[in-house]
């Protein structure tokens, strides 16, 4: 069954002051925000609300009003297309940090996509109208905005030209170094599932699982109770790449 629920932050007096430092503290991590002075990260989490959603809880629908930007603070949620048959496919899986519905505060329109938690996760939470006053008064706001969407945009780029391009193995090899740590060897920030690569690059599970095995026999990656760790990065990069 699927649950959601949404409560905005209430502060008393005696508390109000550290929580509202709790919450800039957290945006200041958040690259939408690094730039911000401590004044500005105070103005924005003063306006922010809380909302907490159960593992499988439904956050946004594909089609709902977007007025909103949400900011992972704990846990975990991904964001996919539904499709016939209960099929799906996942454009992403966003842990802390990471946020979504930017581009509903630049149009608008509705929802592109439904957001599921993942896990039993926390969310901040900034409504349209309140942001947009807030950037008025810090532009620096809007310039990183701009960034992050044309960093959406060439990750779109490149997810499009796997598809296209690249073999199962290949677009396994793609999903694999995106969601890497850095140096070498590297285990993967956010641990995926081989049904969950299925549905982030329209493979079934079983071809995932024989590019997985492949890269291991080959020495690729290694796998430890399901943590997955790149051992040969130059390998797997050029895997990744087209094959002309």
């Amino acid at each position: 069954m699927v649950t959601f629920g949404t409560q905005p932050m209430r502060f008393t007096p005696s508390s109000m002051s550290v929580s509202l430092d709790r919450i800039a503290d957290f945006l200041s991590t958040v690259p939408l925000f690094r730039e911000l002075d401590r004044q500005a990260l105070r103005g924005f989490a003063e306006v922010t609300r809380e909302q907490r959603v159960a593992k499988g809880a439904l956050v946004v629908t594909e089609g709902d009003a977007g007025d909103a930007l949400y900011v992972v603070r704990s846990g975990e949620v991904k964001v996919a297309l539904p499709g016939d048959e209960g099929r799906e496919v996942i454009l992403g899986i966003l842990g802390v940090g990471d946020h979504f519905g930017e581009l509903s505060l630049v149009d608008g329109r509705p929802r592109s996509a439904h957001v599921v938690a993942t896990q039993p996760s926390t969310l901040i939470v900034l409504r349209r109208a309140e942001f947009r006053r807030q950037v008025e008064q810090n532009p620096q706001v809007a310039w990183g905005l701009m960034v992050e969407l044309s960093r959406r945009l060439r990750q779109a780029d490149g997810t499009i030209g796997s598809l296209v391009l690249l073999d199962v193995p290949g677009r396994v090899a793609r999903v694999l170094l995106e969601h890497a740590g850095p140096g070498e060897p590297a285990t993967l920030i956010k641990q995926l599932t081989h049904q969950t690569m299925a549905h982030m690059i329209g493979a079934s599970r079983e071809t995932v699982s024989r590019a997985m095995a492949e890269f291991q026999e080959k020495g690729f990656i290694s796998v430890q109770r399901r943590v997955v760790t790149i051992t040969d990065r130059a390998a797997l990069e050029s895997r990744s790449r087209p094959r002309i």
